[in-house]
């Protein structure tokens, strides 16, 4: 069966993404993958937003409607699903994902490494960001959390496996969505993608490379106009899907992941877009 890959490139528009990410546009080129405008949901914040790809609902339903409000989730989400089905799964991600999806409090000091086989994400890496701003970045290099990503692949063969940086977000909010110093983190993300990607789709993994929302020029996001809510979706992968030309909905990626492993969408969850090829 299909091992899933999802990586979250944080608060990077479409536009910025197609015009930076010479790699991962190199490779839809080539057809090694394919890539889709698509929509979020509102309002186009963080925590919101990594509860919807996780769940398939819109915030208003599942109840996480500001990054003040994260909380664990309620919902049936891609972890809690993939659990129940006897998968195994792992994350290299930001605090906020410990506090959805891990039942148990976070721990500045202990937390950054977790593993237990009971919990919904059994196998991870999380960092904190505390203290975050214009004079205290505090992102973690790409390259190292793909390196992260890589050693929990190779080590516990996560089923399904998150990646989730930060840093295009962290220079949008300093800089800018309009800046050189956010197109260039955006590069960056590409750039250590670039090695790693073909690393894991030896692995065997199909990877999804996505973002949660955009950014302003204002430094921000959260609302409803195309800077904020229109973001990429790039598919490393034989499965079906739509025509390129179509614009997608960030809610209906849940589903389509958990099509790729082989679980049963649950009722209340948007269908799926993509399906394995027979």
């Amino acid at each position: 069966m299909t091992k899933v890959a999802l990586v979250i490139m944080d608060g990077a528009g479409y536009d910025s993404v197609v015009s930076e990410c010479g790699y991962l546009e190199g490779a839809v080129t080539l057809g090694q993958a394919r890539r889709w405008k698509m929509h979020t949901a509102t309002p186009s914040l963080s925590g919101p937003m990594y509860e919807t790809i996780h769940t398939g609902l819109w915030p208003h339903e599942h109840g996480i409607v500001s990054n003040e409000a994260v909380r664990r989730s309620s919902s049936s989400n891609i972890f809690s699903l993939a659990r129940a089905a006897g998968k195994t799964t792992g994350a290299v991600a930001q605090e906020y994902f410990h506090r959805l999806y891990i039942d148990e409090a976070w721990d500045q000091l202990r937390s950054v490494e977790h593993q237990d086989e009971n919990a919904h994400i059994q196998f991870a890496r999380f960092y904190s960001m505390e203290g975050y701003g214009p004079i205290n970045a505090v992102a973690p290099a790409e390259i190292d959390l793909c390196a992260q990503t890589t050693l929990l692949m190779e080590r516990h063969a996560p089923d399904y496996m998150l990646l989730h940086t930060c840093s295009a977000d962290t220079l949008g909010h300093t800089y800018g969505g309009d800046s050189k110093e956010y197109r260039r983190q955006i590069w960056h993300i590409d750039n250590a993608l670039s090695r790693a990607i073909p690393v894991w789709r030896k692995l065997g993994y199909d990877i999804i490379v996505t973002a949660d929302h955009g950014m302003t020029a204002d430094h921000w996001h959260g609302g409803t106009t195309a800077a904020a809510t229109e973001i990429p979706f790039y598919l490393f992968s034989d499965a079906v899907a739509p025509a390129e030309t179509e614009e997608l909905s960030q809610l209906r990626i849940a589903a389509s992941i958990l099509a790729l492993l082989g679980i049963k969408v649950p009722e209340g969850m948007r269908e799926a877009f993509i399906t394995p090829k027979k």
